[in-house]
């Protein structure tokens, strides 16, 4: 996408990414020499997206690999191992993160006879490549889901699932952006997305950027407007796929599912392969972060709640397959049975 820079940029063993608690007022660009920094902007929401979180991930193990390449090999392996399991305590819901470190201690666990410096090397180049896929996933999930989005749709999402959370185009946003690239008029309304407001600060803002009409929603509005005509197709992102179908993201998205599917709307979930976890079996056994009771006591700088309140703050929740007229992947459009057909299209991608 030409008119946004990048979430995310490799230069010369630096990761560079878009602080994106700054946004919308300010673009800042911050270098991550680190692994330290690389858990902190995960944890800190500063990368966040589950390609996003991926792909940091990845390249935050091999800054942190960079300075024990001196060491001998099994004291080098220790280290790595160390290291992923430390990137990987940051968020624990995003399937993402896992599996972009675990994929890397495999590459490096393969080359039985190399050095660690030959190690190290190549993890780069793998984390390069996790970089470079996405992009292409991006894609593709675009290019199977722009045909659902027609002339004159509202269109509803719910959270960032675009630019800003991937390598490039997104994967909720991949097909309205294509659509939009090629002529299709449509609306998008935004819900803004509490308590953190990643759609009033992030895909409101990329989407306007790109030219798209938008329109920004409170979340608590999304019913009504689905009981007044105006979105005909609901498109979201997710965190975790679960073998059944089942989805996990931002919290919130349950509802939306509910009212969609209540009034008859297509509610379709846009994720490449690497989300897709077929050792979680369904969404109960998915973690659910929960986050500090200040993002929900506090609305912006002003504290909103009275002192001593209860909070419960889980980051995520969980909408059942049942509630899913689809999964837009890079490999298709996947609609039930789940199970089964999650499964074949993991197979298809390993051969």
């Amino acid at each position: 996408m030409s008119t946004l820079p990048p979430t995310l940029r490799w230069d010369n063993g630096v990761l560079h990414l878009i602080d994106q608690t700054r946004l919308p007022l300010e673009t800042r660009i911050e270098p991550q020499h680190t692994v330290e920094q690389v858990w902190q902007a995960i944890k800190q929401l500063k990368v966040r997206g589950a390609p996003a979180i991926g792909i940091a991930g990845a390249y935050g193990l091999v800054i942190g690999l960079q300075a024990k390449t001196h060491l001998d090999r099994p004291a080098f392996m220790a280290a790595l191992a160390e290291t992923a399991t430390y990137l990987d305590s940051a968020r624990p819901t995003a399937v993402n993160l896992h599996w972009a470190l675990t994929r890397l201690s495999q590459v490096a666990a393969a080359m039985t006879e190399a050095t660690p410096t030959e190690i190290w090397q190549r993890l780069e180049q793998a984390a390069i490549q996790i970089h470079d896929e996405d992009r292409q996933l991006c894609r593709a999930m675009g290019e199977y889901g722009a045909p659902l989005i027609k002339p004159g749709m509202g269109v509803l999402t719910h959270c960032n699932a675009g630019a800003l959370a991937t390598a490039e185009l997104g994967t909720a946003l991949a097909p309205m952006y294509l659509a939009h690239d090629r002529g299709v008029p449509f609306r998008v309304y935004a819900d803004e997305t509490r308590p953190l407001l990643q759609g009033a600060r992030l895909t409101s803002w990329e989407l306007q950027q790109y030219g798209i009409d938008v329109t920004l929603i409170c979340d608590n509005m999304a019913p009504h407007l689905i009981s007044q005509g105006l979105i005909d197709l609901v498109v979201v992102g997710t965190d975790r796929v679960a073998a059944n179908g089942d989805v996990a993201n931002k919290i919130g998205t349950l509802g939306v599912a509910i009212a969609a599917q209540y009034f008859g709307i297509p509610f379709y979930v846009a994720c490449p392969y690497s989300t897709i976890d077929p050792d979680t079996p369904t969404g109960q056994a998915i973690v659910i972060e929960e986050r500090g009771e200040a993002e929900v006591t506090y609305f912006g700088a002003r504290r909103t709640a009275p002192e001593g309140m209860a909070v419960r703050n889980p980051a995520f929740d969980v909408t059942p397959h049942s509630l899913v007229t689809g999964l837009i992947t890079d490999r298709g459009i996947i609609s039930a049975p789940y199970g089964e057909n999650l499964k074949q299209t993991l197979k298809a991608k390993r051969a």
